[in-house]
């Protein structure tokens, strides 16, 4: 058995590119960081804050919902699978990337439809919005309703 799960909390890099396949199918890319903060050691060693960025791909129905709503700068919680790929740069040279396929998708951003108004209820990109693809998973609450423990 094995286990390929990322879980990422982090702030949109760039605003998303999305293309569509001769298909149909829309395709969305835009990098993610993710900031580990500075401290100082027991021995006054300050370490400086550390950000990683993750290129993300998104599918389908949450690439066109990022096209819409995800915008540079916007707090975002995703998880899906990393993918690694390899191409073949102008030079001949073989290059790699490592990417986050997002299979969920939630937009922590505040978004209101006119500026100056808090956005409404039930509208994408509202605090906690979550957005899912397709491949709908159920919850342990939604197997048992009757469960009212708060973890």
């Amino acid at each position: 058995m094995s286990v390929n799960k990322v879980i990422l909390l982090g702030n949109v890099g760039r605003d998303p590119e999305v293309r569509y396949l001769d298909t149909g199918v829309a395709v969305a890319t835009f990098p993610l960081a993710t900031s580990d903060r500075a401290y100082t050691l027991a021995n006054g060693t300050q370490v400086p804050e550390r950000t990683e960025w993750h290129n993300l791909v998104l599918w389908r129905g949450l690439a066109e919902t990022a096209e819409k709503y995800v915008h540079k700068g916007d707090k975002l919680y995703v998880e899906g699978k990393i993918r690694t790929r390899s191409y073949d740069d102008q030079t001949g040279a073989k290059r790699y990337v490592t990417e986050i396929f997002v299979d969920n998708m939630e937009m922590l951003s505040a978004r209101s439809a006119v500026p100056g108004t808090a956005p409404q209820a039930g509208m994408p990109g509202q605090t906690g919005a979550p957005v899912q693809s397709t491949q709908s998973q159920v919850t342990p609450a939604q197997n048992n309703p009757t469960d009212d423990l708060p973890f």
